[in-house]
């Protein structure tokens, strides 16, 4: 998984905080503790999605576009980071008289394949409005 995950859905939460206003990305990086490149660089694949809009220009950035409660962690995943858990397996290829060199790789992808498909199942049931509700009840102790 790569950090890009995280960030967007650090973005998408804070956002969601602030469902009047729009959000700078030197705002939204020093949320994330990021650098504003790399959150406009996410904050472009959410924008492709339809999950944030955008305004250019003084008194612009981002703001979110959905309701907090139909967005999940799937949707995000599938957008920013898919097939991050799928590794590169370094095998002797040439070596086609080993049976296990020259399967290695299809076997280990199946099974990162479903090891994926099983994680982005259990993300399409957390929302933004689950996290940001739990992050409400947090602050309340």
């Amino acid at each position: 998984m790569t950090s890009a995950f995280t960030i967007a859905v650090h973005s998408l939460v804070f956002l969601a905080s602030l469902p009047d206003r729009m959000a700078s990305s030197e705002e939204i990086a020093n949320q994330v503790f990021t650098h504003p490149a790399r959150v406009r660089k996410i904050m472009s694949c959410l924008r492709k999605e339809g999950y944030v809009k955008t305004k250019e220009g003084i008194g612009g950035g981002y703001i979110f576009e959905c309701e907090p409660d139909a967005v999940t962690l799937g949707n995000i995943y599938r957008s920013i980071s898919c097939k991050a858990l799928k590794l590169h397996w370094c095998s002797n290829e040439a070596y086609e008289a080993c049976q296990l060199s020259t399967h290695i790789q299809d076997v280990m992808d199946h099974i990162f394949n479903d090891a994926e498909n099983h994680f982005i199942a259990y993300l399409d049931h957390i929302t933004i409005e689950s996290i940001l509700h739990k992050i409400k009840v947090k602050q309340v102790f």
